[in-house]
C-alpha cells in the first residue's frame, strides 16, 4: 500500500471515529517489529506428555507473572469462558489485526475450547491488546464489546478468520467493510456509528492494554499468560494441549 493510499485509508476509517491515537497498521504484532510473535515460543522437550501430545514440545516460558494480580478484572468487565475455578487460567492479550492472533483462533483455538474449555480444565479469558498506532484493531474490539455478551466470542472469531476481508479490503475502505462485517452481527449504520463514537468505551479499551503492557510487560501478541508464567507467540494445537497437559 503506497503512502497517498495509506492516507486515505486512515481518513476513511477515523471519519466519526472517537478515537484519540493516529495512525493504522495491519498485521503488526509488536509496536516495533514482529520479534518472534510469528513463530511458536521456543520449546523444551517435556518428560511427561499424553497420546494426543505424544510428538509435541511444552513451550518455555518467557518469563513469570503474578497470575492473582493478572486475574483482577480491569475497566471492563472480563470476556471468558469455562469454569473459574478451572485448574488451568488463561489469559490471552490479543490484537484484531495480528495475523498470528488469526492464526491461533483459526487453527487452535476451537480445538482447545473442545478439550479443554468445555470439560472444566481451562478458564480461558480473551483481553484487547489493540497497539496504540492501530486504529482499526481499536475499532474491531469496540465493535465487539458493543454487541451482546453471548455474541462477542462469535463476532471476534468471524472478524478474526475474515481478517483479510475487512483489514485488508480490496478498495481500501476499511471502515466501510467494517461496517458490513458488523450487520452480519447485528449492528444498523446507527448503532455502528454509536459504537464507535463513545470515546469511553475506546478508553477503556486502551487501558486493558495499558495495564497488560504495564503490569504484566505484555509486548507482543498474542501473548498468553498461563498459571503464573508468560509466552509469546502463537501455539499450535499440539503445543499449548502439551502445556495445559502438564499443568494438570
Amino acid at each position: 500500500m503506497s503512502t497517498s493510499e495509506l492516507s486515505i485509508t486512515k481518513r476513511r476509517l477515523l471519519g466519526g471515529i472517537a478515537i484519540a491515537a493516529v495512525g493504522f497498521a495491519l498485521t503488526a504484532c509488536s509496536d516495533a517489529e514482529d520479534k518472534a510473535a510469528s513463530a511458536e515460543p521456543k520449546p523444551a522437550v517435556s518428560n511427561e506428555t499424553t497420546a494426543s501430545t505424544t510428538s509435541a514440545q511444552i513451550p518455555t516460558a518467557d518469563r513469570d507473572v503474578d497470575m492473582e494480580e493478572a486475574l483482577k478484572p480491569g475497566p471492563l468487565k472480563e470476556m471468558a469462558l469455562g469454569d473459574p475455578n478451572a485448574p488451568v487460567k488463561i489469559i490471552e492479550y490479543m490484537s484484531m489485526t495480528c495475523s498470528h492472533c488469526a492464526n491461533f483462533h483459526v487453527r487452535t483455538f476451537d480445538e482447545i475450547k473442545t478439550r479443554y474449555v468445555d470439560t472444566g480444565k481451562v478458564y480461558f479469558i480473551v483481553r484487547e491488546f489493540p497497539f496504540p498506532q492501530d486504529t482499526a484493531s481499536l475499532a474491531a474490539f469496540m465493535l465487539a464489546r458493543c454487541t451482546t455478551e453471548e455474541r462477542y466470542f462469535p463476532f471476534v472469531s468471524t472478524l478474526l478468520k475474515q481478517q483479510s476481508a475487512w483489514a485488508a479490503p480490496a478498495d481500501g475502505d476499511v471502515r466501510n467493510a467494517m461496517l458490513q462485517m458488523s450487520k452480519l452481527a447485528g449492528f444498523t449504520q446507527e448503532s455502528f456509528d454509536a459504537c464507535l463514537t463513545n470515546a469511553q468505551l475506546a478508553g477503556d479499551v486502551s487501558a486493558v492494554r495499558d495495564r497488560g503492557a504495564q503490569e504484566f510487560g505484555v509486548q507482543s501478541t498474542p501473548t498468553f499468560l498461563i498459571n503464573g508464567k508468560a509466552y509469546s507467540g502463537d501455539m499450535s494445537v499440539d503445543s499449548m494441549s502439551a502445556l495445559i497437559d502438564s499443568m494438570l
